[in-house]
């Protein structure tokens, strides 16, 4: 498993530096970064989609033995924490942006009227309720596992 990582790093370092250089090129390298990007999201999904639909490896299993038996739980669990996995880290990403929005507009109101700190210390932890719903969700999902 870690030599795996190991035989990733340059190519995430050749990742890197190739964003760098197209970046250089003002908004038709962001244009080529962006479609990048889509192709490896696409193939990503089509990595996993293949991942999850695919059977046990290397292994004829028959219908009604003890093996498929086995291998059924397996699936549930697998999909119950992915999708903890999924939605623990969706919710904190939308919850960082929330906040960095949120929390500028209420620096820059309390900068010209220091009165509305309450109000927009209000509004902040409702955005950051977000990551907390969806760590909820992640903790059902995993007990579900």
């Amino acid at each position: 498993m870690t030599t795996a990582w190991v035989a990733g790093l340059p190519l995430i370092a050749g990742a890197v530096v190739l964003a760098r250089v197209v970046t250089r090129r003002g908004r038709a390298g962001l244009y080529i970064l962006a479609a990048i990007g889509a192709v490896l999201m696409i193939g990503a999904v089509v990595l996993l989609v293949a991942a999850l639909t695919a059977g046990p490896a290397g292994a004829a299993v028959a219908v009604g033995t003890a093996k498929a038996a086995a291998a059924a739980p397996g699936t549930s669990s697998t999909a119950a924490l992915l999708g903890a996995a999924i939605a623990v880290a969706g919710s904190t990403i939308g919850a960082g942006i929330a906040v960095a929005y949120a929390g500028a507009a209420a620096l820059a109101a309390m900068s010209e009227r220091s009165e509305l700190f309450g109000r927009a210390m209000v509004i902040v932890g409702l955005a950051e309720g977000i990551a907390i719903y969806g760590l909820i969700i992640g903790i059902l999902l995993i007990g579900k596992a």
